[in-house]
């Protein structure tokens, strides 16, 4: 069964509230929300595996840790999710990164898909899939599908603002999915926007409207 884990950091609350207001501007939004992302994956990350290895210090060998395996891969959902591409490779960086396009038709609310290029070595890599709102769901749980459909196994979402609808949506279509969130809103409002959310990510990152 899929974990939803709702961030309760001081700092991640405090940036999330930056990001909130109606004005701030792109470049500041475009920034904090980078490093958002870095907060979430740094806890995201927390199950990975450890192994020991030998050094050398400047003063005497000993024994460090590093990461076992390090087969990760970034996934953002095209195209709000790019913003939060650079945090989460600062923070792992040796990670490759593929993307999956899809847009919300606005009538129906469903997620259609324009675009899939993912590492050849995806199914072999723990992947996270990143995309700043989760509102309705579909388009989330359709990027998970898509990658299950190319064999990936070991999947995390990490998203910065969650609807209680999208959680519910996505949990049940992927519940061998755990769900990182920033934090979870009150509800949907008629159009399918978060309330009180924070606008369309995608507009004030890449500053369209």
């Amino acid at each position: 069964m899929s974990q939803v884990i709702i961030m309760d950091h001081p700092l991640i609350q405090h940036k999330i509230g930056f990001i909130r207001r109606r004005t701030t501007g792109t470049k500041a939004f475009r920034e904090t929300v980078g490093e958002i992302a870095m907060l979430l994956c740094y806890e995201a990350t927390r199950h990975l595996e450890l192994t020991d290895v030998e050094i050398d210090t400047p003063v005497a060998p000993t024994v460090a840790k590093e990461l076992k395996g390090k087969k990760l891969a970034v996934v953002p959902i095209l195209r709000a999710g790019l913003g939060m591409v650079d945090g989460m490779l600062k923070m792992i960086p040796a990670a490759k990164v593929g993307h999956i396009g899809l847009y919300r038709d606005p009538k129906t609310l469903k997620p259609v898909e324009y675009y899939c290029k993912l590492p050849a070595d995806s199914a072999e890599r723990e992947v996270f899939v990143v995309d700043p709102m989760l509102a309705t769901g579909g388009s989330s749980a359709a990027a998970v599908q898509m990658l299950k459909d190319h064999g990936c196994r070991k999947i995390h979402f990490l998203c910065i603002i969650a609807a209680p609808e999208g959680i519910k949506t996505f949990t049940e279509a992927h519940p061998d999915v755990d769900v990182y969130v920033g934090a979870l809103d009150d509800h949907l409002n008629e159009h399918g926007y978060i309330v009180p959310g924070l606008g369309d990510a995608g507009d004030r990152i890449f500053g369209t409207k």
